[in-house]
């Protein structure tokens, strides 16, 4: 039996080395655009101490997040051509350049590897091609993830001392403003919106009466949200950016990946600013409409001895149900028709029967939460992944960023190459970078928004509080405060009960403690 060796002889490589440099600004410095100019000069000279690398190509990102690897353009174009074999080996700074976090530096380095592409991490001295790179890249991937920690942690630093001082604005502005050269000024179309509702709170109007006043009138919100709820038109009641002032930090980022924002519950230090913005309404309407919510907020202490004080609404006229007791049983009328205001049918019912009505309600809703609630929430969130004018914005912001990421390249590079002359360089990487820092202001703020879907909050909070619901056969005075943003006395035979996240739900009253209809 003869065995022919067959192996090929592996030829000696006398090509050059194809060198591909992969560097990253993921600051917002000032300097930030001259920075990438500086790394090109830099990755140039060094391909020319190193003669047996040919330099591919310079690939370089303006990081739009230093915690995100989905979003770097140019590390992917690099990959590409790593794919298509136009590279041998990539050269970086840091690791913390090239990945954030382990799983998707050790995924990089493998799927690199496979194809026969080496990476060589200029500062931690790592080449892959030479040593156990399972072993070495952990704990660099580790340090990368920390530093990237760190960084998230300076911005914070950065934004308290600027609230410290006054300085900061903000990124996301309230209704009624705008964000223009980083400062607020007054958005009039929606500014009108915000004096109208503290015009008709003074005049009396209840939150739940003017949501319906503006839903009836097809007043907007912002970016295709139609309809008004209670919750937010009590935020711009509340919010003392109208009278010109600032409560700084009422929400804050959590300090580990991945980051969550929080509500300040007394975490976190808070900053008042006066005269910080342009005011909309008056000191002294403001003022004013804070001393009213503040008195209505001791009336409606009340409905710890009364829980359906203010609560109770008849269907014909709008007015709220008062209580009265007859010989010696408790109900609740209209106190529109009780006192001759209104024209409206005589409805009274008996309060102990809407205690009832509303435990058995909750009975149900409990039974049937994964079903009613999780369904519904579920449907919303599709129908925003599928049809949020917010996220769609930012993948056009994205794409728009990217590009001006590429002109900017292209304009360093023959500015480095001596083809642009300084004045030209510097105006057109001015203009790149005026743009370039609108289009961020505008992704963070419809980030903010795709977080404060109010409706869908109220609905998750919902299906929170209802899965820990424990049955009882007396009333739960706390679970209806919760839970109850009013009752509607539909006729003698059952009322509606519409919960917090916009759900109604009707209830037949029991036959003994009916409406009586005079």
């Amino acid at each position: 039996m003869y065995i022919t060796d067959i192996t090929p002889i592996m030829q000696k490589k006398t090509e050059k080395i194809r060198l591909a440099p992969y560097c990253r600004v993921s600051s917002d410095s000032a300097d930030q655009l001259h920075s990438f100019a500086a790394q090109i000069r830099y990755y140039s000279e060094y391909a020319k101490r190193h003669p047996e690398c040919e330099l591919v190509d310079i690939y370089a990102d303006e990081g739009i997040t230093g915690t995100d690897m989905s979003r770097r353009d140019d590390l992917h174009r690099l990959l590409r051509d790593c794919k298509l074999g136009k590279v041998d080996r990539i050269v970086c700074k840091t690791v913390a350049r090239f990945a954030r976090n382990t799983e998707e530096l050790l995924t990089t380095l493998r799927m690199l590897k496979e194809i026969g592409v080496s990476v060589y991490f200029e500062e931690q001295g790592i080449d892959t091609n030479k040593m156990n790179m399972e072993m070495i890249v952990t704990f660099p991937g580790m340090a990368a993830q920390q530093e990237s920690e760190t960084i998230s942690g300076n911005v914070r630093w950065s934004i308290q001392k600027r609230m410290q001082t006054g300085e900061y604005v903000g990124t996301y502005p309230a209704y009624g403003y705008r964000m223009k050269d980083g400062k607020l000024e007054i958005n009039e179309e929606e500014a009108e919106v915000v004096r109208r509702i503290f015009a008709l709170y003074l005049k009396g109007y209840g939150a739940q009466a003017i949501t319906a006043i503006l839903n009836k009138d097809g007043i907007p919100r912002r970016n295709g949200q139609s309809r008004w709820y209670s919750k937010s038109l009590m935020y711009i009641l509340t919010n003392e950016r109208y009278m010109g002032d600032a409560l700084l930090q009422k929400k804050y980022r959590t300090e580990t990946l991945p980051h969550r924002t929080m509500r300040n519950d007394g975490k976190k230090a808070q900053y008042y600013v006066e005269n910080s913005n342009p005011p909309i309404i008056s000191r002294e309407m403001f003022e004013a409409a804070q001393a009213l919510l503040k008195s209505k907020g001791s009336f409606d202490r009340q409905r710890k001895r009364f829980p359906l004080t203010s609560i109770m609404v008849c269907p014909e006229c709008g007015m709220r149900f008062r209580r009265q007791i007859i010989d010696g049983v408790t109900y609740w009328i209209c106190n529109g028709r009780a006192s001759g205001a209104s024209q409206c049918q005589s409805r009274r019912v008996r309060e102990d029967m809407v205690y009832d009505a509303f435990m058995s309600m909750a009975d149900k809703l409990a039974d049937n939460r994964k079903y009613l609630l999780g369904t519904l929430i579920g449907q919303i969130e599709l129908l925003q992944s599928k049809t949020s004018k917010s996220q769609e914005r930012i993948r056009e912001i994205d794409k728009e960023l990217a590009d001006l990421g590429a002109r900017n390249l292209v304009i360093a590079r023959l500015h480095t190459s001596g083809v642009l002359n300084a004045t030209d360089y510097s105006t057109q990487t001015a203009e790149i970078g005026n743009k370039i820092t609108e289009l961020r202001i505008e992704r963070r703020k419809k980030l903010s928004e795709d977080e404060d879907d109010e409706l869908l909050d109220d609905l998750r909070s919902l299906d929170e509080i209802m899965s820990e619901y424990i049955p009882t056969s007396t009333f739960n005075e706390e679970l209806f405060g919760q839970i109850v943003e009013s009752i509607t006395v539909d006729d003698s035979t059952q009322i509606t009960f519409k919960l917090i996240g916009g759900i109604e739900l009707t209830e037949p009253i029991n036959e003994k403690g009916r409406c009586k209809t005079a």
